[in-house]
């Protein structure tokens, strides 16, 4: 007879709310009645489960204590990315010369430092203030202090860096993960002090590198 009893009261409870829901959270109060009009003789004989559950909803959202929705599963974490496409094949001339500047300029950085350097050769070649072409932003003269005479010199392609540098390549191109902002043009080591850089906005520093814009 308690059962029953309580599974009356609880059966009230929740209609009396979904009413109210009606004007604050019109969605869950819908929710609510589809649910009761469903399980109404099961919720019957055991008041303690589904109409509980029920009952439980309303009062959250009308408290406001309801709880949020679970996360979306977080982005795959950069070195996993690295990880995954490492040994990739090299796309096309672009993605070769982007490896190789990742490569002679920062293969002792984390891989967080290397995407920022990546990205900075794409961002001066989308600014309008660089050439367009990857391969036109590194060679040019008096800007990556690895390029002589205009050309590359010989990367290691079977070790571990060059690899580790082609999937970089890989992930900043295709936006695969978030680096430095767009504006970010210039960097430099921290064991030197160009005049240049007191010119500019200090960005971050990742490893043994400052980045500007």
């Amino acid at each position: 007879m308690n059962r029953i009893f309580r599974a009356a009261e609880l059966s009230a409870a929740a209609a009396a709310l979904c009413a109210a829901l009606s004007f604050a959270a019109p969605s869950t109060a819908e929710e609510l009645r589809a649910g009761t009009a469903a399980q109404g003789a099961a919720a019957a004989a055991a008041p303690t489960g589904y109409l509980a559950q029920i009952y439980n909803r309303a009062m959250d959202a009308l408290t406001g204590t309801a709880q949020p929705s679970e996360a979306p599963a977080p982005l795959r974490k950069l070195d996993q990315l690295v990880a995954h496409y490492e040994g990739a094949a090299i796309a096309d001339r672009e993605q070769d010369c982007l490896a190789n500047a990742v490569y002679f300029e920062s293969r002792g950085e984390p891989v967080e430092g290397q995407l920022a350097v990546a990205q900075v050769v794409l961002n001066r070649a989308a600014s309008g203030r660089y050439p367009t072409s990857l391969c036109a932003v590194i060679t040019q003269k008096a800007q990556f202090s690895f390029i002589r005479h205009g050309r590359f010199p010989a990367a290691d392609k079977g070790s571990e860096a060059w690899r580790k540098a082609v999937a970089v390549a890989k992930i900043a191109r295709e936006k695969l993960a978030p680096s430095v902002p767009d504006d970010v043009l210039w960097y430099h080591a921290t064991y030197v002090a160009p005049s240049w850089g007191k010119r500019l906005n200090r960005t971050t520093q990742i490893g043994l590198h400052i980045f500007y814009s």
